[in-house]
């Protein structure tokens, strides 16, 4: 990350009125660099034109990519993350809707660059205690029935399982309407991403967004933020830094040559006389 870069982020939102804005599936996308910030700090990279909307960010290592589409249309998803084989590791694929909020996104780019936990997480426990209820069908709706989150098994439709997200309009006839947003996960794809993703997007804190920046929909709740603009500024960096220290402190780990071995002297006989 350079000073920059950094500077031109505190720019934007250091002269916006932050506002409380909920749920967090329609407060809108915010900034993406939320997402970008955060992987750059983690050491990867633009490996795309930069004179182009269409942006690719990759990782050190080279396993892991961020593509960015706009142009890709309402319908297609903008943001498609990707993992290359590797050793026993197989490939998989998330993609993400253009109204996704950036925090959320970054919740899970976020998890893919520091170490994994020591045991897999269950995103059902994490919808549960956020009090998404399942129907029968075992499809997870938000209280407000706007956005549903499922599990699909493999069909028809689709050839491998995969968690499926989406936000969509209501009204008092049915419970699915106009999709609004869409996100979904390969069934490769590891348990704690996506759990980062179920983690953030169920959070009951609200997400800052500026005066008259547009959310997802007009039924998002905004009230004044008790947080600052500075603070808001703050917040990103002290991520960003906390992001830096957790990669290097993996990368040394990962370095750290091995203990040399202790060679015991074996006893020797006495001499005869």
């Amino acid at each position: 990350m350079s000073e920059r870069q950094l500077s031109e982020f505190a720019d934007k939102h250091a002269w916006q009125i932050p506002f409380d804005t909920s749920p967090r599936h329609l407060a809108g996308p915010g900034d993406a660099r939320h997402v970008t910030h955060g992987l750059a700090a983690a050491g990867w990279t633009r490996t795309s034109d930069p004179l182009s909307p269409r942006m690719v960010m990759t990782s050190p290592d080279h396993r892991y990519s961020l593509r960015f589409t706009p142009e890709s249309g309402y319908i297609s998803a903008w943001w498609h993350l990707t993992s290359e084989p590797f050793g026993a590791e197989p490939y998989w694929y998330a993609a993400f809707g253009e109204l996704v909020p950036a925090e959320v996104l970054a919740a899970v780019t976020d998890a893919l660059v520091i170490p994994p936990p020591a045991a897999q997480p269950d995103p059902w426990r994490t919808l549960n205690e956020a009090g998404w209820a399942r129907d029968d069908s075992g499809v997870a709706r938000s209280t407000d029935g706007m956005c549903t989150i499922e599990h699909r098994p493999v069909s028809e439709l689709h050839d491998t399982p995969e968690w499926h997200i989406e936000t969509h309009e209501t009204n008092f006839h049915e419970l699915g309407g106009r999709r609004i947003w869409h996100a979904h996960f390969h069934q490769n794809v590891s348990a704690h991403l996506v759990n980062a993703f179920v983690t953030a997007l169920t959070g009951a804190a609200p997400l800052q967004r500026g005066m008259h920046e547009p959310t997802a929909h007009y039924r998002a709740v905004q009230e004044p933020s008790p947080l600052s603009p500075q603070q808001v500024v703050d917040a990103h960096t002290d991520r960003l830094k906390a992001i830096t220290a957790h990669v290097r402190a993996a990368r040394r780990r990962q370095t750290k040559p091995a203990p040399a071995p202790v060679h015991t002297r074996t006893a020797q006989p006495a001499a005869r006389r």
